[in-house]
């Protein structure tokens, strides 16, 4: 295990190494007490989680550990999308750094590697946190088109931002997307080289699909699953629309719902100190039967 440096801010977290499956893993940590390991979005580095979000986290009593897949952002490895190999990279890392109890989170894409390593490594995980993720088998709602446009230009000026991640219709949801645009740009040292756009939209596909993560095993283990679940969604998610969570109400025991009205792709970031703050309540007052 690495001698970690615990930094005051996510802002300001240097950026570690630990050795994982044989290569260099890019990591920084916040914060002080029980571990909370977030996974990546498409196309997501290091550098694009809000670091108001991952302050806030700490403060409610967590270690917040982000990371780079293999291959992409500051980690070294073949890089890869296949969301298996992301789970499997993902128990990696947390067994790298020897990591017991984990929660276990995960934002668009991520969201779908947290439900693997849950059911790949459910008695190493306490809780599961969903942000803007999908789940498993058949959509009653399909993504829009419009996200696997803007998702593949090479460069994504501020309307794009605003349009995936927000709910540019809403000025308020505008005014948070200026907002969180500004802090994550606060860090200027140690940055991670972008993911290459082509190669990303050609590893997710470039039109919507039904189902986006085809996996029966996944969606029977939510059915049967004692890890306490939970998504926080935006009521317009353009990639991972939240009705497909509703339409499993009644399924899936441990899974508890939270969506954001004018809301997007990414609504901690809408609303980092709120979110933060519900998940350290549903943590602290959910644990596994």
């Amino acid at each position: 295990m690495t001698q970690e440096t615990i930094a005051t801010g996510a802002s300001a977290a240097p950026t570690q190494y630990v050795e994982v499956n044989g290569h260099k893993t890019a990591y920084r940590v916040v914060g002080e007490g029980a571990p909370i390991v977030l996974c990546n979005r498409f196309r997501g580095t290091l550098d694009t989680w809000d670091p108001l979000f991952i302050d806030s986290l700490a403060a409610q009593g967590f270690k917040v550990f982000t990371f780079d897949y293999a291959g992409l952002g500051l980690s070294a490895g073949e890089k890869t999308y296949d969301a298996g190999a992301l789970a499997q990279n993902t128990i990696g890392f947390i067994g790298a750094l020897e990591l017991k109890n984990v929660v276990i989170g995960g934002w668009s894409l991520g969201g779908v590697t947290a439900q693997i390593v849950m059911a790949m490594a459910s008695d190493n995980i306490s809780h599961g946190v969903l942000l803007g993720a999908t789940p498993p088998g058949h959509l009653v709602k399909d993504p829009e088109p419009l996200f696997f446009e803007l998702a593949s230009k090479e460069e994504n000026d501020f309307d794009d931002f605003a349009a995936i991640f927000f709910e540019p219709a809403d000025q308020g949801s505008v005014g948070s997307a200026q907002r969180a645009i500004g802090r994550i740009m606060q860090r200027q040292d140690d940055l991670c080289p972008s993911v290459p756009a082509d190669w990303a939209i050609d590893q997710l596909g470039r039109e919507p699909q039904n189902p986006m993560f085809p996996s029966e095993d996944v969606l029977n283990f939510l059915k049967n699953t004692n890890i306490p679940i939970l998504h926080i969604g935006g009521d317009h998610d353009i990639i991972f629309p939240v009705e497909n969570w509703y339409a499993l109400n009644g399924l899936l025991p441990t899974m508890h719902l939270i969506t954001y009205p004018r809301a997007g792709h990414g609504p901690f970031m809408q609303n980092p100190e709120n979110a933060a703050t519900q998940i350290g309540a549903f943590i602290a007052s959910r644990t596994k039967a």
